[in-house]
């Protein structure tokens, strides 16, 4: 088969997975907010259940090769759930917002048909997330898998599409790409009415150049200050659980840690203690030189365990040693450990105080993952919202596991979702957690005040700056 050939063949496919999808949408426009919230909550049940969750953890890292059983079950089985409980009581039909100072009334519509790109990391709980946030609108959505996860997809798509079918509801509400190609995913961006991109950078730069109203996230690489007031053993414990967790697939997970000189040797003990092992001297070359290939980080080597990194770097690795921590001073492309990793690897780096934390996140950022997020362990507001003012980055997670945090959790008020917005920063076009909101039209009823506004006298409204020139 040429290329053209190709190319109509992925165009007719996607034209009637659309088809089916318009037909499915139309179904439920008219759902009322106790039926679409029943709808989505059958869907993570079919895939949430201890039964399947076990199944899906274990099936995902046979398939991918990626991170490991409990950091898949954790997403599937715990992920789902708190994502569900997030967003059941939100108001997505009608009515759902109300300004009476404005005399403003919002009514949701559907967007019709989204378009969603999955990546190979975490295919796990990606498409349950995107698909009841899609539903949650009214929506249908259209999966496009990355092809090393793609019959982790087809099962999870499968699942909920049973349990819509058991709801009364059209299968075609969800839909996959069972055999996925470029072709098709850029004839589904092209094709759809809103396209919601996870995944790595050409994806994300794919979508908002298809022409197709787009939500994307930026690159990742979280960087974590720890300051002299912190708890060095929760940060340190805490700092372990995001480094390992699901060895490190996810791009929220703590690439650079960067500690007060104060408390360095002190912390870096701590570390150690929770398993990190020290890589320095010709190691730091043997494992540099197995992290990327001509620059490139090496797929070989991401989401796997520390002992298979050392292995192929020919470094001992001893008994208990979880993680891997690479002392850095500088950042950027001269500096690769500065830059994300997606392994179980974390740079780090000791710094005088907060002043000297800052400019090393941003430089850090400004190499790779500017907009995605940042972290410190503090309990010095002063520090924290130092930070948090002169670092280009979306969200600042505080005494919090960045990697299980900055997606929303349990224990903070974070939005639950995969893609996170970056912002400018990061190329796109919001900063927020992605959620149903943005998957939505809004029409907004704008009646009349019941007092008109008055523009006041020049002396009042520009008498700031009246005779300044």
């Amino acid at each position: 088969m040429d290329e053209s050939q190709e190319l109509s063949q992925a165009r007719e496919e996607v034209a009637a997975m659309m088809e089916r999808a318009r037909q499915a949408q139309a179904q439920i426009a008219d759902y009322t907010q106790e039926q679409v919230d029943e709808l989505i909550t059958a869907m993570v049940w079919a895939v949430a259940r201890e039964d399947r969750s076990e199944e899906i953890a274990k099936f995902t890292v046979e398939e991918t090769q990626l991170g490991n059983y409990a950091g898949k079950y954790l997403k599937i089985h715990r992920k789902t759930r708190a994502t569900l409980m997030d967003i059941i009581n939100d108001k997505s039909v009608g009515v759902i917002e109300e300004d009476p100072e404005r005399n403003i009334v919002k009514i949701a519509k559907p967007v019709g048909v989204i378009g969603a790109l999955s990546p190979s990391t975490n295919p796990e709980a990606t498409p349950v997330i995107k698909s009841i946030s899609a539903v949650k609108g009214r929506n249908a959505i259209i999966i496009a898998p990355h092809p090393r996860a793609k019959l982790t997809n087809k099962k999870i798509c499968d699942y909920m599409r049973e349990a819509i079918v058991a709801m009364g509801a059209p299968a075609d509400l969800v839909q996959s790409i069972d055999v996925p190609s470029l072709d098709k995913t850029n004839e589904l961006m092209r094709q759809c009415d809103r396209i919601l991109a996870t995944g790595g950078e050409a994806m994300v730069g794919a979508a908002y150049s298809s022409g197709t109203p787009a939500l994307g996230v930026g690159v990742g690489n979280a960087v974590i200050t720890v300051d002299d007031t912190a708890d060095l053993e929760e940060a340190a414990e805490k700092i372990r659980t995001s480094k390992t967790l699901d060895l490190a697939a996810s791009c929220s997970s703590d690439n650079s840690v960067l500690v007060f000189e104060s408390v360095y040797d002190e912390f870096l003990a701590k570390l150690q203690h929770e398993g990190g092992f020290v890589i320095e001297g010709e190691n730091k070359q043997k494992l540099q030189d197995v992290l990327w290939k001509d620059g490139v980080l090496n797929a070989r080597i991401v989401a796997q365990h520390a002992l298979t990194i050392t292995g192929q770097a020919g470094i001992d690795l001893p008994e208990g040693k979880q993680f891997l921590i690479v002392p850095e001073t500088g950042a950027g492309p001269d500096y690769p450990f500065s830059g994300e990793k997606l392994t179980v690897t974390m740079a780090l780096y000791k710094v005088r105080d907060i002043d000297e934390a800052i400019d090393l996140t941003n430089r850090i950022q400004a190499y790779q993952g500017q907009g995605h997020s940042c972290g410190i362990y503090s309990y010095n507001d002063e520090n924290i919202m130092k930070l948090a003012a002169g670092t280009r980055t979306s969200r600042v997670m505080v005494n919090q596991p960045q990697a299980a945090s900055n997606s929303g959790n349990l224990w903070n008020g974070m939005r639950q979702t995969f893609s996170l917005g970056c912002g400018s920063w990061g190329g796109n076009s919001i900063n927020h957690n992605i959620t149903w909101r943005d998957l939505i039209n809004e029409t907004w009823v704008s009646k009349p005040l019941a007092v008109v506004k008055e523009i006041p006298a020049d002396e009042e409204l520009f008498g700031a700056v009246m005779g300044r020139f």
